[in-house]
């Protein structure tokens, strides 16, 4: 009676390395793992709040597009608190949610982490491989969208902000791919 239930074992185990496959419209892919583990984010979101921290986790594979052009996609989820405050779930990559299904694009969406502080809003972008060159940022409203190119990488993002601002009082800094943000609030 040992032998079914190690079979049992086995075949569940063998089911759960099988490769997931997704019509992306562009084909089928299969994305393995990329989705392995998720399960127990809201656990770590909870240990997360209690300590404060970021759990950053990204997967990259490549696909066939159009006329057969390599594309890769990349998909992350990044969990973060502040001094055991609400955690903050957020998405990035170039995975976008259509209709039709999942969709590789060549326009990666940056992590952005959005600060309101007394005074002024604070906003730091993640756009590694961009020199500042390649940065463009616009303000129209409470909207503030980026975008940062390079030969390698492109990224968008719109992002609302808190609060109204005044467009005037924006300043940047960009270091190492990393863009930080100051707006003074109206």
């Amino acid at each position: 009676m040992a032998t079914p239930k190690k079979h049992e074992k086995e075949s569940s185990s063998k089911r759960e390395q099988e490769p997931v496959e997704l019509d992306l419209g562009l084909g089928k892919l299969s994305v393995g793992g990329l989705f392995k583990g998720l399960g127990n984010l809201i656990e770590l979101a909870g240990k997360l709040a209690e300590e404060g921290g970021e759990f950053k986790q990204e997967k990259t594979f490549t696909t066939k597009g159009p006329g057969g052009k390599d594309l890769n996609g990349i998909f992350g989820v990044s969990i973060r608190t502040l001094d055991g405050g609400k955690p903050v779930f957020e998405t990035f990559g170039n995975i976008k949610k259509t209709p039709k299904g999942p969709v590789v694009e060549e326009v990666r969406e940056p992590i952005v982490d959005v600060f309101d502080e007394q005074g002024h809003i604070r906003l730091i972008a993640e756009v590694p491989g961009v020199s500042e060159e390649g940065l463009s940022i616009e303000l129209k409203g409470d909207i503030l969208s980026l975008n940062a190119a390079s030969k390698e990488r492109q990224y968008a993002k719109e992002i609302l902000l808190p609060c109204p601002v005044k467009k005037e009082t924006l300043q940047r800094s960009f270091h190492n791919g990393i863009l930080e943000i100051t707006i003074e609030k109206t």
